[in-house]
């Protein structure tokens, strides 16, 4: 079940037509604290959030959300809030789709996020690099004896980069592997994704897990921890 939350009834029917269409059953909200508290009530499989509602906004709403879950989250957000779309992806959202949207785009995207989510991948092993471990298929990450949380886009890059530990990869190689091609991604996108997890691994123990080759991309670490 996906939970909708928009201020806007308009959209919210485009999302919901476009959903259940698609298959999914869908709840709504109209109003952050009313997402926050349906959230937590019904556990959807996904949430979409606005950014800008009323009561609570879609970044305090994700804030809060991060504190007891791991939900997929897939942020609307209007096309100039790029600092907007920036926070909500250091938040620990999944996704966002900028408005205007394509209801086809939106459900392909909803797929894709719950499709890495529930560890779909085309082989179930568990990598490993130093103190790290990661099992794709499970959608699990640890540091030593520790788990690590990790959105889906988290867990995308972290598999990307161990699979191939000593290969540089750069920001469009990055972008195309986790994104697909063809997608408009900035930079700052992938800053994120790429602070937040560096941040996640650093406080379970492992501070030197990536490595920025400058001027050329990024790299897996030796993760030996520490």
């Amino acid at each position: 079940m996906i939970l909708v939350a928009d201020d806007d009834a308009q959209i919210r029917d485009v999302v919901r037509i476009g959903l259940t269409q698609a298959g999914f059953g869908v709840a709504e909200a109209g109003d952050g604290r009313a997402a926050l508290e349906k959230a937590e009530s019904l556990r959807p499989d996904l949430i979409i959030l606005d950014i800008g509602m009323p009561e609570m906004d879609g970044l305090e709403v994700c804030r809060a959300l991060r504190k007891t879950s791991d939900v997929p989250i897939l942020f609307l957000t209007a096309r100039a809030d790029e600092i907007d779309r920036v926070v909500g992806l250091e938040l620990g959202a999944d996704d966002y789709v900028s408005k205007p949207f394509s209801p086809r785009e939106l459900v392909a995207r909803v797929r894709a996020i719950l499709k890495r989510s529930n560890g779909e991948v085309a082989e179930q092993v568990v990598m490993r690099r130093g103190v790290i471990s990661v099992d794709p298929a499970r959608h699990l990450c640890h540091v030593k004896d520790a788990t690590v949380t990790l959105t889906s886009r988290e867990m995308d890059l972290l598999e990307r980069l161990i699979a191939r530990p000593d290969h540089v990869m750069s920001r469009p190689q990055l972008v195309d592997a986790i994104y697909g091609t063809n997608v408009n991604v900035s930079d700052r996108t992938m800053d994120s994704h790429l602070r937040n997890l560096r941040s996640k691994l650093g406080k379970a123990g492992c501070a030197d897990a990536i490595e920025t080759v400058h001027g050329v991309g990024i790299r897996m670490g030796a993760c030996r921890g520490g």
